[in-house]
């Protein structure tokens, strides 16, 4: 066997190894109290004050047209000219973004 060989051979699995890092760091999930609620709460927040909010800790499929990924779902609940206002919403398990809110 050839050096050259021996260094292709190298040099293409620490290739292999790199881009297979990147892959699983990008897929996983943000954790849902410290990473997702509090973004979604900082949100809220510029609009006027929160009394309470929620985050279920289990990641639920979503699928929306062409969009398919993992969601955390919370919710938000604030007063607003002495009525008590609650939002739920969804948010993209591996970005934080938020992809629906609803006021129930």
């Amino acid at each position: 066997m050839k050096n050259r060989d021996l260094l292709i051979g190298f040099a293409a699995g620490a290739a292999a190894a790199y881009i297979a890092k990147e892959v699983y760091e990008n897929k996983q999930t943000l954790y849902p109290a410290d990473d997702v609620l509090k973004k979604v709460k900082q949100s809220f927040k510029e609009e006027g004050p929160i009394d309470g909010s929620w985050i279920f800790m289990k990641t639920e499929p979503y699928h929306q047209h062409a969009v398919k990924t993992e969601v955390y779902k919370g919710g938000i609940t604030r007063h607003r000219d002495d009525e008590l206002e609650q939002y739920e919403f969804l948010a993209d398990a591996y970005t934080g973004a938020v992809l629906e809110v609803t006021k129930s």
